[in-house]
């Protein structure tokens, strides 16, 4: 059995969706970052980071526990522990570890930037709306190339990439984004979304997720709360 300590995140989707496309037997456990449940010891002794979603497999690759962070990880361990969604073939793994990559370094950190600056900044900052923006647009763009030549991210089979990247394009109208600027990435954007294991991925722990409007919440998630040595 996993443990899933996660929250109703794209980062958290991301595995969500891998679990259900890979049929693996999974608990959940919500780490609700609203209230700072992500800085619980507990928590801590698994993602030193303080960031969800986080794992522990009873049955790891020696037979014995294993615990992982970062989604990309957990993803890259699914994957390795199904042999599904990551081809065996070294150029086909590396054509996907590529654009996995791209999710984590430029498609995540991008466009939770673009969701800061334009929804939660207590202060409208228009330097960075329009920075974040631009670059959201920007990294739309490369993708809606990309799937103007592959029926996939990462060539011609759904993979872990797809997974990766779809739960952050689920909020395009916070990004400042208009579809009709890439039908290659919204046809893409599509079929995924239609498939039964993404769908049921993205409602886990959907009855959960609320509005972030109270001042705690922002402390714990962007003030000093965040920033607090332990």
């Amino acid at each position: 059995m996993i443990t899933v300590y996660s929250w109703p995140t794209p980062n958290g989707h991301k595995v969500h969706i891998m679990l259900e496309e890979c049929g693996l037997p999974y608990r959940v456990v919500p780490v609700d970052i609203g209230r700072g449940e992500q800085f619980a010891p507990d928590f801590l002794a698994i993602s030193p980071n303080n960031k969800i979603p986080a794992i522990v497999d009873e049955d790891g690759p020696d037979g014995q526990p294993i615990s992982l962070f970062e989604s990309g990880a957990i993803l890259l361990y699914l994957a390795g522990k199904t042999g599904r969604f990551l081809p065996e073939s070294t150029r086909g793994k590396y054509e996907v570890l590529q654009w996995l990559m791209f999710q984590m370094g430029s498609v995540g950190p991008m466009l939770g930037q673009a969701h800061h600056f334009r929804v939660y900044a207590p202060q409208k900052i228009d330097y960075a709306v329009e920075r974040y923006t631009n670059e959201a647009r920007r990294l739309y763009g490369v993708m809606n190339k990309r799937l103007a030549q592959s029926s996939y991210i990462a060539g011609g089979s759904y993979t872990i990439a797809d997974m990766a990247i779809f739960p952050w394009l689920r909020s395009w109208q916070n990004q400042g984004i208009d579809w009709n600027d890439y039908p290659h990435l919204k046809g893409w954007f599509d079929e995924i979304a239609a498939r039964p294991a993404v769908q049921r991925g993205v409602e886990v722990l959907a009855d959960q997720r609320r509005p972030l409007m109270d001042e705690k919440a922002r402390q714990q998630l962007f003030g000093s709360d965040q920033y607090r040595r332990r």
